[in-house]
């Protein structure tokens, strides 16, 4: 039987290209690749390009970059630059260098950027993603003017991941996030979900097929994201950040959202998607984009005026 990603994910690109997205493959440094899907004009030598505001979508844990924000990429692409990178160890994105650190991810990705010439941006990270785009607010605030975090926490202590852990009912992230068998990855989504709907064992099948490569590198990626209490301390981000969270997240629930925006302080505001869970831009996508639309539009005016301000002031 014909794989079903085989068939789902040409029709998925071909649309993507339709709404004018495009692959690019970003060297870092010899034997460091990221793969984007970046807005067909940047690929093109064209003093044409429009000026749009830059979105970079950062992915989980469980799949790529544009399976993780497609319905995201569809209803942004005609007014933002809508970047998506696959992280090191998903998609296309690969790495012979020993590190699998945040930091390391953070660093590429902020390096890919760059060279893709995106000077300034809104990070929009869920899970896995939301902890790359904090380190990398905090390391490149020229970079990173704003963010929208979901379901995702400042850095995975120990303590933190501990909690989560009892949640779940499991002993090692690996074991939750790297399934290898059907009824492994169903306890995947029906933890990660309010209420999605069973997916077929044909495609559970073909998920497991498809989806969990590299799973050396990325169990050790999981190894090194947990990190003691005792080394964790909370950054100052100039950023202005929202926290648009899934109210029925088992994994990060509402008390942990609520202890991110203490962590952050008053330029974090919180706002709970109601009958969603941990995937919660794809579980309730409308709701998911009508309240990312709001804040990218509220962001972009902001950062207008903040702009019109320095400029008549001569800066």
């Amino acid at each position: 039987m014909v794989n079903f990603f085989s068939i789902y994910k040409p029709l998925l690109h071909g649309v993507l290209k339709l709404v004018g997205m495009t692959t690019q493959a970003v060297e870092i440094e010899p034997g460091t690749v990221l793969n984007f899907w970046v807005p067909t004009e940047t690929t093109k030598k064209t003093n044409n390009k429009k000026n749009k505001p830059a979105v970079v979508f950062l992915h989980g844990f469980g799949m790529d970059g544009i399976l993780n924000w497609q319905f995201q990429v569809f209803a942004l692409a005609k007014n933002y630059a809508v970047y998506v990178p696959d992280f090191l160890f998903f998609g296309g994105s690969v790495t012979d260098r020993p590190e699998r650190t945040v930091e390391f991810q953070s660093e590429c990705m902020a390096e890919g950027l760059r060279k893709l010439g995106v000077k300034k941006c809104t990070l929009v990270g869920v899970s896995y993603g939301g902890m790359v785009g904090f380190k990398m607010a905090e390391m490149y605030p020229d970079l990173v003017e704003s963010m929208v975090v979901s379901c995702s926490v400042m850095a995975l202590t120990e303590s933190v991941s501990n909690a989560a852990l009892q949640r779940i009912g499991f002993s090692s992230w690996a074991e939750f996030l790297l399934p290898n068998t059907v009824e492994g990855l169903r306890t995947l989504f029906d933890i990660g979900s309010y209420n999605l709907p069973r997916v077929p064992k044909f495609i559970s099948e073909d998920i497991l097929e498809v989806m969990f490569d590299h799973r050396k590198e990325r169990t050790e990626l999981l190894e090194a994201l947990v990190i003691s209490d005792k080394k964790f301390s909370i950054p100052h981000y100039p950023q202005k950040i929202y926290l648009l969270c899934g109210e029925n997240d088992l994994i990060f629930d509402m008390e942990t959202a609520w202890n991110l925006k203490e962590q952050v302080g008053d330029k974090a505001t919180l706002l709970a998607i109601e009958k969603a869970g941990h995937l919660v831009n794809l579980e309730r996508p409308f709701v998911y984009n009508k309240h990312l639309k709001r804040i990218l539009a509220t962001l972009t005016e902001e950062q207008k005026c903040h702009y019109n301000h320095y400029n008549k002031k001569g800066f």
